[in-house]
């Protein structure tokens, strides 16, 4: 039998796992991490807690395939990272320091593919090789896989979804400097904000109260049959989906998987994105599944370790 190590490296924690080549997880831990002095010790200390996990399995380097990472910044093809804010890191050779410390392959990729590629293998993409990965968190982040490969993009920006620009005449600022990015409406962040512009307006009735609306209190009120939150959630639908058809026009995935917190909404967020996604969509891509996020925080675990089992 042989293994690998799936590692994904957050700002707060690296959430760790030992898999079979199969994608059976053996065990998964975290460790905290370290981003002082420009998070030089984040590095180590993931190769520390690996010799550790290999001992506690009495295991050989030769029973190893390798280490597939993950991070929260663009990833060369060659696992140079270019700076990470959540990290500390400026310009950083992962892949060449993970490798000299630890002895064995490593594979490095951008946290949101890997997160893609974890969904194709095991999650909401299982089965088919041509996905799109879309996560709105706090932010909207994608990952790209074609023909069961991940995109990565000259400058390791490949699947940045989030920065789609989808509204010329926003005057707002993204948090990356441009403006009218995806980011802005369909985040559990942007979800808040169109919110707060719709109730500044409502003279309806509604169990949404502008003050503290939250991205789950605008679905839960959904559920509820809200008038006003179903015209919110329509807005932010649109938005996504008419990126999506756009998106859709020039990768023809297979399946699009919605992760990130928001999509711990379930299955009621589906429609209002597939409805504006068919209504855009090029014909040739109308026969495309839309699938919830299924892995939770493994997938970053999975998808790293299937990083390496690709290489």
């Amino acid at each position: 039998m042989k293994y690998c190590f799936g590692v994904d490296i957050g700002g707060t924690t690296v959430k760790m796992g030992l898999l079979e080549e199969g994608g059976r997880i053996v065990e998964k831990w975290e460790i905290t991490t370290d981003t002082s002095e420009e998070g030089r010790a984040i590095l180590p200390n993931v190769a520390a807690s690996i010799e550790k996990k290999m001992e506690e399995h009495n295991l050989d380097k030769s029973d190893v395939i390798g280490i597939g990472a993950g991070v929260p910044a663009p990833v060369t093809a060659e696992g140079v990272v270019n700076g990470s804010a959540n990290l500390g890191w400026n310009y950083k050779e992962v892949k060449k320091e993970l490798e000299e410390l630890t002895g064995m392959k490593a594979c490095i990729g951008n946290d949101a593919n890997v997160a893609a590629l974890g969904e194709m293998w095991k999650g909401g993409g299982a089965g088919e090789k041509n996905v799109i990965m879309v996560t709105l968190g706090t932010g909207v982040g994608g990952g790209v896989i074609i023909d069961g490969r991940v995109l990565v993009g000259a400058n390791g920006a490949g699947g940045e979804i989030g920065h789609l620009c989808v509204n010329y005449e926003e005057t707002d600022k993204c948090g990356c400097g441009n403006c009218g990015c995806l980011e802005q409406y369909a985040s559990a962040t942007g979800i808040v904000r169109l919110a707060k512009k719709k109730l500044g307006q409502e003279l309806r009735p509604t169990i949404l109260k502008k003050e503290d609306v939250t991205a789950k209190d605008v679905f839960d009120a959904v559920k509820a049959g809200d008038e006003t939150a179903k015209e919110i959630a329509v807005e932010f639908g649109r938005y996504l989906g008419y990126a999506l058809a756009n998106l859709a026009a020039v990768l023809d995935p297979a399946v699009i998987v919605i992760g990130g917190g928001v999509s711990k909404a379930g299955e009621v967020l589906i429609p209002y994105i597939r409805e504006p996604f068919m209504e855009r969509a090029f014909f040739a891509n109308k026969n495309v599944k839309f699938a919830l996020a299924t892995l939770e925080n493994d997938a970053g675990i999975c998808g790293a370790a299937k990083l390496v089992l690709e290489d």
